[in-house]
């Protein structure tokens, strides 16, 4: 009778498949841009099911942003869930307004999909983007708010570069936060 259980790095692949379809936060280390330091940073993402993994926030400016433009050789850890894997990527900034949208509508969607919090109006900002999308107007009225929080929406593009690896041991830790001075 034979084993149709994957095995190797195909049950990698598959681990990895279920984790990040199941989680919300991963981790990915990379290096600061001056110092050349590591860095860990745990966030939400968005993944388009294959190699993929658009990571965002609250808009502002943010070293992570800077520090996977100028070292875009990253590695992506599951933080949730087992078994621990660790992938290569490569990061890239993204700042075209056109480019950058229909990644930050996924992005927003997934994390809509958090328990708890009262989102409606988050909801409703979306769900007013798509339709300003698909219907081709401009970006007027109720809409131009939004598109001022999209634009000051940090948005990395992560393409998954080589096959995942099981660790033994949980993520790194992320890194603190840099006091101002």
């Amino acid at each position: 009778m034979p084993n149709d259980a994957p095995t190797g790095s195909d049950a990698d692949a598959a681990d990895l498949r279920r984790l990040l379809d199941a989680s919300f936060v991963i981790r990915v280390s990379h290096a600061g841009r001056r110092s050349g330091l590591p860095r860990v940073l745990e966030t939400t993402f968005s993944w388009d099911g294959a190699d993929k993994i658009v990571l965002s926030g609250y808009p502002g400016k943010r070293d992570w942003v800077a520090n996977m433009g100028a070292n875009p050789e990253v590695t992506v850890y599951t933080a949730e869930g087992a078994p621990w894997l660790a992938v290569p990527a490569r990061a890239r900034a993204i700042r075209s307004r056109e480019e950058r949208t229909p990644r930050l509508i996924a992005y927003v969607r997934r994390w809509l999909r958090l328990p708890g919090g009262q989102r409606a109006l988050i909801r409703c900002a979306l769900h007013a983007v798509t339709l300003n999308r698909a219907l081709g107007l401009p970006w007027w009225g109720p809409f131009y708010c939004v598109r001022r929080i999209f634009d000051a929406m940090p948005c990395v593009e992560l393409t998954l570069e080589g096959p995942p690896v099981r660790r033994s041991a949980p993520p790194p830790p992320p890194t603190l936060p840099r006091r101002g001075g």
